[in-house]
C-alpha cells in the first residue's frame, strides 16, 4: 500500500515539473510589453487631460468618468504585465482576484454608508460652525 502511495507522489511531482515548464510559456512576449505600455499611457493621458483641461464642467461626472478609466487602467496593467488571465495558476489568481474585489467593495461602500450616516445623524450641539456656548 505505501509503494502504491509513494508511486502517486512521485507522479504528482512529475506533473508539478511538467507545469512549471507550461508557466514559462504564459508570460508576455515584447510585443504583449510594448502593448500595455502603450496603453497605460493613453490611459493615464488621458484622465491627466480631462482633469487639468477641465473638459468635464461637473465633477461628480468626471469622478465617474476616472474611475472607469482607472478600473480600465486596472485590468490592462492584470493582463499585460501580471498574466493574469482564468488559466492561470489554475484559476487561482482569478479567484483570489474576485475574493479581493469583493472586500474592497465591502470595505468602500461600507465606510461611504458609516461616514455618510455619522455626518447625517450627528447631534446639532457638535456641528463644526456652531461653537455657542452650553448653559
Amino acid at each position: 500500500m505505501s509503494e502504491h502511495n509513494h508511486h502517486d507522489h512521485g507522479a504528482h511531482d512529475d506533473h508539478g515539473h511538467g507545469h512549471h515548464g507550461h508557466d514559462d510559456h504564459d508570460h508576455g512576449s515584447m510585443k504583449s510589453y510594448v502593448t500595455g505600455f502603450v496603453l497605460a499611457v493613453i490611459l493615464t493621458a488621458i484622465p491627466f487631460w480631462l482633469v487639468m483641461g477641465k473638459v468635464i464642467d461637473k465633477s461628480s461626472t468626471a469622478g465617474l468618468v476616472l474611475l472607469g478609466l482607472a478600473a480600465v487602467q486596472i485590468v490592462v496593467h492584470m493582463v499585460y504585465f501580471l498574466h493574469m488571465n482564468s488559466k492561470s495558476e489554475g484559476g487561482w489568481n482569478m479567484l483570489a482576484l474576485i475574493f479581493t474585489v469583493m472586500l474592497v467593495v465591502i470595505m468602500l461602500s461600507g465606510s461611504i454608508w458609516v461616514m455618510y450616516h455619522m455626518n447625517h445623524n450627528m447631534m446639532p450641539g457638535m456641528m463644526p460652525g456652531m461653537t455657542h456656548e452650553m448653559p
